[in-house]
């Protein structure tokens, strides 16, 4: 029964898909089934939604509530690895500023920490944390 029950459980790798899946339906009740309530989450400090976050509601809130309340979030491609210091995950897309249409390509690498089948910590890493930033103040302030 164990080895059955072994074959049922998801892997840490498609725990991590399944949570970019919903991120890019949009799906806020899927993205908190991935995540573990005490979920730590480290953005770039430069973000205006930077910083260490601790649980679900709080990405939700600070993270996802900042990043779509300024732009629209489409995301075109996500890569999921599994390796020995965790899930790695690398997403692109595109950020379009609510106020001025602005289109930003974004790219993020992100290291999941897996454990029964909900994610437990994410490192985010932008390619370009300062143009990221830079264009967050142009869609806050209306401008390009």
């Amino acid at each position: 029964m164990s080895n059955q029950m072994k074959t049922l459980a998801e892997s840490p790798a498609q725990v991590v898909r399944g949570l970019y899946d919903a991120l890019s339906k949009g799906d806020v009740p899927g993205v908190l089934a991935k995540l573990a309530p005490e979920v730590i989450v480290d953005e770039p400090t430069q973000l205006p939604y930077g910083g260490v976050h601790q649980g679900r509601e709080v990405f939700v809130q600070s993270i996802l509530g900042a990043m779509m309340g300024y732009a629209n979030v489409a995301i075109t491609d996500a890569e999921v690895v599994e390796g020995p210091a965790g899930v790695i995950g690398r997403l692109t897309g595109t950020l379009t500023a609510h106020t001025t249409g602005e289109e930003f390509p974004l790219t993020m690498v992100e290291i999941h920490q897996v454990e029964d089948g909900t994610v437990r910590k994410i490192d985010v890493y932008t390619k370009n944390p300062h143009e990221l930033a830079a264009f967050y103040a142009r869609a806050e302030a209306g401008t390009r």
